[in-house]
């Protein structure tokens, strides 16, 4: 089956020097048909270079809320906004390898839907980086009892079924995506993916970690103060545990743990 028309979905909040080489890598890729990027907020300097690429790049979908809406409520006004009937998602922070779109599409085409491909993600030293194949969240693995990333296992040859991949970099049909209701707004930043890959997972779909899928990614380029970047995973974490509890063992160890974890995140 032929890969149809592809959006890359980008979502930016004072990401900085890094969008620039994201949106290079994007514009240049031949299987990438569009680029949607939604402005969270970013210096001047910065918003006046994103108007000028997009004046020149033709085809960049530039949306600008005027507020930072988070990282999910982002994606979902990118994707509402898309013309492609594939989503591909790439952090700001992130530059894709030549040949992906195409490896997620090989891996994803003949699955069950709704499915979702994430890709392996690599830092500068070409090493696989935390959280790009994880276990299912638990409070084991949330509070660090089981090691929940994956990172340090051996990694598959090819694309292989996973609990849980990262939202920096991940495909999606956009009927599958927008079917499911896209990502959950209650989560503002952190455990949003999570929290789709289950919702695929229960809704009979497939999720798979697809390691010849690949981005290169810088990491924590964002200016954001990392205790209020902390605050919003711990508040995450907790929202998604009260989501998905399912009986009143579940809550009353919500009811423990929540400010135990809420501690341990933000110490």
């Amino acid at each position: 089956m032929n890969r149809p028309k592809t959006s890359a979905l980008v979502v930016s909040y004072r990401t900085g020097l890094r969008l620039r080489d994201c949106l290079h890598a994007l514009k240049s890729d031949p299987e990438v048909d569009e680029i949607v990027l939604v402005d969270n907020g970013n210096p001047p300097e910065d918003m006046a270079w994103i108007e000028d690429f997009a004046s020149r790049a033709g085809w960049l979908n530039l949306i600008r809320p005027g507020e930072n809406l988070g990282f999910g409520k982002a994606c979902n006004l990118a994707a509402h906004a898309a013309g492609g009937e594939l989503l591909v998602f790439v952090n700001p922070d992130a530059m894709i390898r030549r040949g992906s779109v195409s490896a997620l599409w090989a891996a994803g085409h003949d699955q069950p839907s709704p499915w979702l491909v994430g890709g392996r993600i690599f830092g500068v030293d070409g090493v696989e980086q935390r959280g790009c194949r994880r276990r299912e969240l638990s409070w084991a693995t949330a509070l660090g009892l089981v090691r929940w990333t994956l990172e340090r296992e051996a990694p598959p040859v090819g694309p292989v079924p996973m609990p849980v991949i990262s939202g920096a970099f991940f495909a999606m049909l956009k009927a599958d995506f927008l079917g499911l209701g896209g990502f959950d707004e209650g989560y503002f930043l952190h455990v949003e993916d999570v929290d789709l890959c289950r919702s695929v997972r229960v809704a009979g779909g497939a999720v798979l970690y697809q390691p010849l899928a690949g981005v290169l990614h810088y990491g924590a380029t964002s200016d954001a103060p990392s205790q209020t970047v902390a605050r919003h995973k711990a508040d995450s974490l907790a929202f998604y545990f009260r989501k998905w509890a399912s009986g009143p063992v579940d809550r009353a160890m919500n009811a423990l743990l929540i400010p135990l974890l809420r501690w341990w995140v933000t110490r």
